[in-house]
């Protein structure tokens, strides 16, 4: 069986903590074969909101590519790939994209998933959003991403923040159709 390849972008923005989840969970799937790309900003935001070393995030991804790295192979579109999810994905990144300003890996890759008719997944974090934001997160829908920021949700009975976290990796996840394991979705009502 080939694998299903899905690039994972982590930008600067608060919830870096979240791509570990998503990491963990494509991790239990072996059908997925993940390529991970950090940017520096997202290091630093991994330092100021994580416990654990970066090297606990880098070590759930299969191959791990360096931001700087514009030569790797997730930078062409001859690469075969499922697409892309950006989370969490900072105004900075959000804009590159958007404008195409594929100045690191991370926004190439974008580029190269938009480019080729592939899935890209934005989960932008920033409160609130100024008319900025509104009017690239506008442009990089009509662009083809999918916009998912990480709301809270209710319906699904959460108990703790992990269980939001949970229930927004489930979300995004079926843009790709993985199921997700720990995901319970609505149910409907009696």
């Amino acid at each position: 069986m080939e694998k299903r390849r899905i690039v994972v972008g982590v930008s600067g923005a608060t919830g870096v903590c979240m791509a570990r989840y998503l990491l963990t969970e494509l991790a239990s799937h072996e059908c997925v074969e993940t390529h991970l790309v950090v940017s520096a900003g997202a290091r630093r935001t991994w330092e100021l909101e994580c416990c654990e070393p970066i090297d606990a995030l880098l070590a759930l991804a299969d191959h791990v590519h360096s931001a700087e790295n514009l030569a790797a192979c997730i930078s062409s579109g001859s690469f075969q790939t499922d697409g892309m999810i950006v989370l969490p994905c900072s105004m900075k990144t959000l804009a590159q994209i958007a404008h195409g300003i594929a100045d690191n890996l991370l926004s190439r890759s974008a580029d190269v998933c938009l480019k080729e008719g592939r899935r890209v997944v934005l989960a932008p974090r920033e409160m609130p959003l100024g008319a900025v934001h509104l009017r690239n997160l506008k442009l990089a829908a009509e662009l083809g991403c999918v916009i998912m920021p990480p709301m809270l949700t209710f319906y699904n009975g959460p108990v703790s923040v992990e269980d939001q976290i949970w229930h927004i990796v489930g979300k995004i996840l079926r843009q790709f159709h993985i199921e997700p394991q720990r995901f319970h979705g609505w149910e409907g009502a009696e």
